[in-house]
C-alpha cells in the first residue's frame, strides 16, 4: 500500500474518532433530566411507573438522553412538542425534551429492526430509513391519539356536566361550588373532564382568577365546545347575566350541535359505503360467471 494513501486513511479514521470522542464528551457533560415528582406531570408519572411495561423499563434512558438531547437549539420543535403534550393531558408526565427523546430511542430501536430485517430477509437498505423514521413518528403518534382521545371524551360529557352545573346553581351555588360537586360526586375520578374541572378548582384555590382558569382549560383542550363554553362563562361574568340560565341555554346549543355532527356523520358513511358495496358486487359476479367464462374459453380453445 502506498505510504501516501496509508497516512489519509489513518488520518482519516483520527478525524472520525476525534469527532466521536468531541461528541461523546459534550453529551456526557449534560446529566439526565430529573424525574417529576409534584404537580400533574409528577402525578402521571408515578402512574406510568406504577404500572410498569415498556415505558418504566425505558424511562430512565429517556432521562439520559433527554438530558443530552436539551442542548440542541431547536426552540421551535420544542414548543410544537410541548403543546402536543399539554393537549394529551401532560401524557406520561413527559416534557418535551423527554419525547424528543422518546423519539430517538425508538428510531434508534426500529432502526435496528430495519437493519436486521433487510439482512435477514434481503430487503432493500432503504428499509432501514424507512424504519427509523416510522420509529420517531411512533411516540409523537401516540401522543396525538391520546390527546384526540381527550377531545372526543370531554366533547361527549360537556352537555351533561354544564346542566349539573346549572342545576347546582339554581339550587344555591355558586359557580365553583357547583364544579366542586360534579367533582366530588363523579363516578369515575379519572374522567377527562372531571380531572380539568379539578384542575380549575385547583388554580381557583392558587388565587388564579376565574377568567384565567377557564382560559387555561381552553388552551388545554381547545375544541370548540370548550371555547363557547368558557366564552359564555367570561361574557356573563363580566355582564352580570344569571349564570345558570345561560349554562342550561349553552347545554342545549351544544346537544343540538353534536345531533347536527352525528347526522352529518351518518350521511357521510352512507356515501363511504358505496365503495366497498361495489367491489363486493363485482366480487360476486366474478364469482357466478367466473365458471362459464372459463368453460367457454375452454371450448373456444378446443375447436
Amino acid at each position: 500500500m502506498d505510504p501516501l494513501t496509508a497516512a489519509m486513511r489513518y488520518a482519516a479514521l483520527a478525524c472520525i474518532g476525534g469527532g466521536l470522542f468531541v461528541i461523546t464528551f459534550i453529551l456526557g457533560r449534560n446529566p439526565p433530566t430529573e424525574r417529576p415528582e409534584v404537580g400533574v406531570r409528577g402525578l402521571k408519572r408515578r402512574r406510568a411507573l406504577d404500572e410498569g411495561g415498556l415505558f418504566a423499563s425505558a424511562e430512565p434512558a429517556m432521562r439520559l438522553v433527554a438530558g443530552w438531547v436539551s442542548g440542541l437549539p431547536v426552540p421551535k420543535i420544542r414548543e410544537k412538542l410541548h403543546h402536543r403534550i399539554t393537549y394529551a393531558g401532560d401524557f406520561l408526565g413527559l416534557s418535551a425534551n423527554e419525547l424528543l427523546a422518546l423519539s430517538v430511542l425508538s428510531s434508534t430501536a426500529m432502526a435496528c429492526v430495519g437493519l436486521f430485517l433487510s439482512y435477514m430477509a434481503s430487503l432493500p437498505s432503504i428499509m432501514v430509513l424507512f424504519f427509523a423514521g416510522l420509529g420517531a413518528y411512533m411516540p409523537i403518534m401516540s401522543v396525538d391519539n391520546e390527546a384526540q382521545e381527550r377531545f372526543k371524551s370531554v366533547n361527549r360529557s360537556l352537555p351533561t356536566a354544564i346542566d349539573l352545573a346549572s342545576l347546582c346553581m339554581g339550587a344555591g351555588l355558586d359557580f365553583p361550588g357547583s364544579l366542586r360537586q360534579i367533582v366530588e360526586k363523579s363516578s369515575s375520578k379519572d374522567a377527562v373532564l372531571v380531572e380539568e374541572f379539578g384542575r380549575i378548582l385547583q388554580e381557583l384555590e392558587l388565587g388564579h382568577t376565574r377568567r384565567k382558569a377557564l382560559e387555561g382549560f381552553a388552551e388545554r383542550v381547545p375544541i370548540e365546545a370548550v371555547k363557547d363554553f368558557v366564552g359564555t362563562v367570561v361574557q356573563a361574568e363580566a355582564k352580570g347575566t344569571p349564570l345558570a340560565e345561560v349554562l342550561s341555554i349553552q347545554a342545549r346549543m351544544l346537544r343540538m350541535r353534536r345531533s347536527v355532527r352525528a347526522e352529518e356523520s351518518a350521511a357521510k358513511a352512507g356515501l363511504m359505503m358505496m365503495g366497498p358495496l361495489m367491489m363486493m358486487f363485482m366480487c360476486v359476479i366474478l364469482l357466478l360467471l367466473g365458471p362459464f367464462v372459463i368453460q367457454w374459453m375452454g371450448t373456444g380453445l378446443s375447436n
